[in-house]
């Protein structure tokens, strides 16, 4: 049921649009001049109005504009028997939703009334989810678009707002998509730097010969091809925050010249003959296990302890349940406005897929689900049929009908032990008997797939060739 103020001088007009909406099942107000619509205007709230375009010898686009001033979302249909193309286009302009003209049948306005406050609807949804969602956003440290009302996201705002200030170096660890490049924008915005250049650099996505021109620079004839001195990132971040994403997929070479640049704060170009000297903080991230890779001679010891001052550690979306909700809202509002349309709410069947799925892919893989079904959402809320069928548990290889439950029943965790085995193995094979590779198919942690390969029996000296990971090395 709506709340429907209807304004026109024709006594039977008022009563026919009363008897009429009425039988819709509306709370219906009526008024028979624009001074009574604008006390009703200011004395309560409305969802709907409908207001002859001639009210007397006023106009009822004065309605129009006195409800689009009190009352911005509640909807205005015009009603006329004089329409001409001029009254349309004021009309819309002035935030009409639509107008009919007499005579009219009841079925047409009906349909239109019902539009009308569907709109009105989803409007105030949309209100509901900005104001629920900016209840949950805890504070100053969000102003990099960091969401979670979790204790662990909790303690990582207060962990920024401290850390913020200073120049200190920071070592952001956490999953692929857990939003690392979120916490070190909002480490840069919260300092005295923010109005600096912030530089992000994908470590992993520089091909290894061009590693140390592409952060240091280079001069002219360094190399084939070098045919200008070009700067490089490290000094396009002077001043400001150069933020080493990935840094885990640096080679070693690289490595010995970022010690450098972080103990000496000064850097050479490749070719060059003097230094250059660098003020940029440095805030670096990764997915790997750092300390296991110095122990295995991927990476330089002496540089992890430089990148290693202020550790923060993201967990992974399954880790912090309680800020699913909040994402998903977040990430709705944002789609909505992007494609200018009202924001959704989620149903009860969607919100319960996204609260009991796992998110290897973690906030990115959440952020791609919710994007698409913002997308081909064309109802009145977000149903489930809309995410990704994996994350509704349906297998398209493996029909529902196909998955029977034994009449004696079964040992659930030995069932799924049998398939997490089988799992391993595959990934391994797949990886060519690499530990490390194997655990970036599934998923996982190298330090999580360690302990799966223990728990199941299969961290066995024979297994997968007897490689540990990285270049084949053996061990633990």
């Amino acid at each position: 049921m709506a709340r429907i103020l209807v304004v026109d001088d024709e006594r039977s007009m008022r009563e026919y649009l009363e008897i009429l909406l009425r039988k819709g099942g509306h709370e219906v107000v009526t008024v028979a001049d624009v001074p009574s619509a604008r006390e009703r205007a200011r004395s309560q709230d409305y969802d709907l109005v409908l207001s002859d375009l001639r009210v007397g010898k006023e106009s009822g686009l004065e309605v129009l504009q006195t409800f689009k001033a009190e009352q911005p979302n509640t909807e205005v249909v015009l009603i006329t028997a004089f329409a001409t193309m001029e009254n349309a286009i004021e009309a819309m302009k002035l935030g009409a939703y639509d107008y009919v003209t007499k005579p009219f049948k009841n079925e047409e306005l009906a349909v239109l009334v019902e539009k009308a406050l569907e709109k009105r609807h989803l409007a105030r949804e949309n209100e509901s989810l900005k104001i629920r969602l900016a209840a949950r956003e805890p504070a100053p440290a969000l102003i990099a678009g960091m969401i979670g009302k979790s204790a662990a996201m909790q303690q990582i705002f207060a962990l920024v707002e401290k850390v913020a200030p200073g120049r200190t170096t920071v070592l952001i660890l956490g999953e692929s998509g857990v939003g690392k490049e979120l916490v070190a924008r909002a480490i840069h915005a919260g300092g005295a730097r923010a109005s600096a250049p912030f530089v992000p650099i994908n470590c992993g996505a520089i091909p290894e010969g061009l590693v140390e021109s592409e952060l240091f620079g280079h001069v002219r004839g360094a190399f084939t091809g070098a045919n200008a001195d070009r700067p490089g990132l490290f000094k396009a971040a002077q001043g400001g925050t150069i933020f080493l994403d990935e840094v885990g997929e640096l080679p070693l070479p690289a490595q010995v010249k970022l010690l450098r640049a972080i103990q000496e704060r000064r850097i050479k170009p490749v070719g060059g003959t003097r230094d250059f000297e660098v003020d940029a903080r440095i805030i670096a991230s990764t997915n790997r296990d750092l300390a296991e890779e110095v122990k295995e001679g991927g990476f330089r010891e002496d540089l992890f302890y430089r990148l290693n001052v202020i550790q923060v550690q993201v967990p992974p979306l399954r880790e912090r349940r309680e800020d699913i909700l909040a994402l998903a809202e977040h990430f709705i509002v944002r789609y909505s406005a992007e494609a200018d349309r009202p924001a959704l709410p989620l149903s009860k069947e969607a919100l319960a897929y996204l609260q009991g799925y796992g998110w290897p892919g973690n906030v990115r893989e959440l952020q791609n689900a919710i994007e698409r079904a913002v997308t081909l959402a064309d109802g009145a809320q977000i149903a489930a049929d809309l995410l990704p069928q994996h994350i509704r548990g349906v297998d398209p290889a493996v029909p529902e009908a196909a998955m029977v439950l034994p009449k004696g029943g079964m040992d659930l965790q030995a069932y799924l032990d049998n398939v997490e085995r089988r799992f391993l193995r595959l990934a391994l094979d797949q990886a060519g008997g690499i530990k490390k590779e194997a655990a970036r198919l599934l998923g996982l942690t190298f330090r999580s797939m360690r302990y799966r390969l223990a728990k199941l029996g299969l961290a066995g000296p024979g297994l997968a060739h007897g490689q540990d990971g990285g270049e084949g090395g053996a061990g633990g």
